[in-house]
């Protein structure tokens, strides 16, 4: 069986960085060591020291399949996501139709296995009558329940204490959160009538205390039942208070944080308009540092995207028709690397975050670590490189970035999905069918 053989890479894994080389075989890690030879049929690629990290895992990401297939689809953003880094994503249920019965996720799953170029799974979107679809979870093969407290459309809203007090009793499987608080929002907009609302309006109507009212009614749940609780893109300062540091493994309520919220502030939206519009809203410039410090300090667990991509038309409508989403998988890693750059992130705190953590919250089988035995979803960067951004360059099927004109600095070079290199660091190299759903040990 041919083998790959990353030669002089600075592997950041596990708290470390160390020149080494890493033999692949058959979709997986066969060895790690300071110098390994190669042999007769190794594909070698030099690194020349450039820094080899595992694979990130975005556990939240908005796909858009089926039903809203002219924003995206898995498998034009699942192809964004690789160039970027980005080797296994969880995929949210506000599709049309909903992903709220067994049925419709196995048939997103059907459409990973025909499309994706990343490993992928699936959540099951919580109702207010779905518990017994919930019941049916299998925690092996499905990442989790999405449960939208108090903000969403459609059948995803889940407001009713008897129905949230049922799924964190009942779930089998880790609850994920959306926190914000309908009755706040509403407030918020009363307070405001009679006025034109623009983009400057959407951090009042979509405040801190709508965050925090649904976000620490969660975590009182999850205490009250001892649920698995996994709360997404935390956005505000004072809900940090709800969440303890320390070591992931030790948590049964975990916090997310979003690489838009620790890149924008409310400041950007005079630039950005409409296109970093999004739900909880992205806040003042203290929320944004307050969560960076977060990341150091433990109380953040995990980075993700919430990837959420909408075409330009639909984004080019005054502020209250704009809907909510950016699209973000391509440039994710890259913000995180300029944080690097400047000094207020580490790069074995970007891979703890993006890749150790997730993998271990979710209890994904064999991924997340470069260890021997585990499959090779890595990707190899070049902090001496830059990167510029522009919407025609990118890969997203709606064809923009709120990054557009910004110079990285700093370039992804290649990535591999399961032993097979699937991207060059300028072209995608298509290899359908190497993606595999993700398995958990729980």
């Amino acid at each position: 069986m041919k083998a790959t053989l990353i030669k002089h890479a600075c592997v950041v894994n596990e708290g470390k960085s160390q020149v080494l080389d890493v033999r692949i075989v058959g979709g997986r890690i066969d060895k790690i060591a300071a110098d390994i030879p190669a042999q007769a049929n190794d594909h070698v690629v030099a690194a020349n020291g450039c820094y080899l990290l595992p694979g990130m895992i975005d556990d939240q990401v908005h796909f858009r399949e089926p039903g809203l297939t002219h924003k995206g689809n898995i498998g034009s953003e699942s192809r964004a996501a690789v160039a970027g880094g980005i080797t296994s994503f969880m995929e949210m249920p506000n599709v049309s139709p909903s992903t709220t019965t067994i049925e419709a996720l196995e048939h997103k799953f059907a459409l990973g296995r025909d499309s994706s170029l990343a490993n992928y799974s699936f959540y099951l979107g919580a109702t207010e009558n779905n518990l017994e679809q919930i019941k049916r979870l299998d925690p092996t093969r499905h990442c989790g329940v999405k449960v939208f407290m108090g903000a969403s459309t459609g059948d995803l809203l889940v407001e009713h204490p008897d129905a949230l007090d049922a799924i964190f009793k009942e779930s089998p499987i880790l609850i994920v959160t959306h926190c914000e608080d309908g009755r706040v929002i509403e407030k918020n907009l009363g307070k405001l009538q009679g006025k034109t609302l623009d983009i400057h309006d959407h951090p009042i109507i979509r405040d801190t205390q709508a965050c925090y009212a649904s976000s620490s009614y969660a975590v009182a749940l999850a205490k009250k039942y001892q649920s698995q609780l996994h709360v997404l893109h935390i956005t505000t300062e004072k809900e940090l208070s709800l969440f303890s540091a320390g070591d992931i493994r030790n948590k049964h309520i975990t916090a997310e944080a979003c690489v838009h919220h620790l890149w924008f502030s409310a400041e950007d939206y005079a630039k950005q308009g409409n296109l970093i519009k999004c739900n909880p809203a992205i806040k003042a410039k203290s929320d944004r540092d307050a969560l960076l410090n977060a990341v150091i300090n433990g109380q953040i667990d995990i980075i993700a995207t919430d990837h959420a991509p909408h075409t330009w038309s639909e984004k080019q409508v005054p502020y209250s028709q704009a809907p909510a989403g950016l699209p973000l998988v391509e440039h994710a890693l890259l913000t995180l690397l300029e944080h690097v750059e400047q000094q207020r992130l580490t790069l074995e705190q970007v891979v703890e975050k993006t890749a150790h953590n997730p993998a271990l919250r979710y209890h994904i089988i064999d991924r997340g670590f470069i260890r021997e035995g585990y499959f090779a979803d890595l990707v190899l960067v070049d902090t001496n490189q830059q990167t510029l951004v522009n919407h025609t360059s990118t890969r997203y099927h709606c064809e923009w970035t709120p990054f557009d004109g910004h110079r990285f600095p700093a370039k992804i070079m290649a990535t591999w999905v399961n032993g097979k290199q699937v991207f060059d660091g300028q072209q995608l190299i298509d290899t359908t069918g190497i993606a595999m759903p993700l398995l958990f040990n729980r």
